[in-house]
């Protein structure tokens, strides 16, 4: 089993930047595939991230591409989403998600562990 948790989310203006932190304990992060989703009010859970197990390959949903980087600290049992240029539909709780079963992955379904999510407010 594996505990995440979630940091970093808050009140910034269209424009600005957040960095979410996805903290890992139970077992060692480099197990499993990591991906980040967000769930705004009235709205199903949408993929946003997924890197795999040692970093080398990521995914992005295309609203998101060339505005946040997902990357991990296998050292550290950490997970990171570098969000730039945040704009108001970017307002969501953002979950972070461990894959024991596959390298990468795009879907909720192939997700085994979740954390409690951060919310992000984006103002415009």
């Amino acid at each position: 089993q594996v505990q995440l948790v979630e940091s970093g989310g808050g009140l910034v203006q269209a424009g600005g930047s957040l960095r979410l932190s996805c903290a890992a304990s139970g077992r060692t992060l480099s197990s499993y595939a990591m991906g980040w989703f967000r769930q705004a009010p009235g709205k199903e859970r949408a993929f946003v991230a997924t890197i795999s197990r040692i970093g080398g390959t990521t995914n992005y949903a295309d609203s998101v591409k060339g505005r946040f980087t997902i990357s991990r600290d296998n050292a550290k049992n950490t997970v990171y989403l570098q969000m730039n240029s945040l704009k108001p539909e970017d307002t969501a709780v953002y979950y972070c998600a461990a894959s024991g079963r596959y390298d990468y992955a795009r879907r909720s379904t192939e997700y085994d562990y979740w954390g409690q999510g951060t919310q992000v407010t984006v103002s415009s």
